[in-house]
């Protein structure tokens, strides 16, 4: 399905992880490469630019850390990212360049690109964010299935095995998710699309869509 390939979801200009999309059709296959690509890029980065800080954790000397945030590795922060106040950032994690990771938000195995916002209380677990994503105060991901099955992305056409029990959402570039909101495993949403506060998302939202509940799904004027 061409609406949910790399190439349309996501603009690679906008991230320091372009390369783990080289030969991947889905954004989703790169989730197990997550950890050893950051091993790779991190030794690469420029010592000018970057400090390594502890073990396997990057940082740009740039970048906004606040000191009562936790950073586990592989990690890296890229440059003029902020990092706010007890942050927990569990490892495998790739934050944009001029991203917010805030209050209390936790992280894990995921890519944010440049620009992406979870600011509030959200949780954000094996997932990919395109850039200028933003997830509003308390919305998070749920990256495992109540029955503990294999996620499968549904889609109007067809349905995606992913062979993953852990897989949370990828978000498209610029897409705005409104306070409150799940986004359930193999949540797959297109660009340009608004989420309303407090839904209940599942399966594929099509790009510039506004999604107001499961069953209503409308194009964007």
């Amino acid at each position: 399905m061409k609406e949910m390939t790399v190439a349309e979801m996501y603009t690679l200009e906008e991230t320091i992880a372009a390369k783990i999309f080289e030969g991947v059709t889905y954004p989703w296959e790169v989730l197990p490469k997550i950890k050893d690509f950051i091993l790779e890029l991190g030794a690469s980065l420029p010592e000018d630019e970057y400090e390594k800080v502890g073990e396997d954790v990057w940082i740009a000397k740039s970048a906004k850390v606040f000191p009562s945030a936790y950073i586990h590795g592989p990690a890296i922060i890229g440059k003029e990212a902020e990092v706010r106040h007890c942050a927990f950032i569990r490892g495998n994690a790739i934050v944009g360049e001029g991203a917010v990771v805030g209050n209390s938000t936790e992280l894990k195995n995921v890519i944010l690109f440049n620009k992406v916002q979870v600011p509030h209380y959200n949780y954000v677990g094996d997932s990919v964010l395109g850039y200028k994503a933003h997830m509003g105060a308390g919305s998070i991901t749920s990256n495992v299935k109540s029955d503990k099955k294999l996620v499968v992305v549904k889609t109007p056409e067809e349905n995606f095995e992913t062979g993953m029990k852990k897989f949370g959402a990828m978000l498209g570039d610029e897409v705005e998710v409104g306070c409150g909101t799940v986004l359930n495993p193999g949540s797959v949403v297109g660009p340009h699309t608004n989420i309303y506060p407090l839904s209940s998302v599942r399966g594929y939202v099509p790009a510039g869509s506004i999604y107001k509940r499961q069953g209503e799904i409308v194009e964007k004027q």
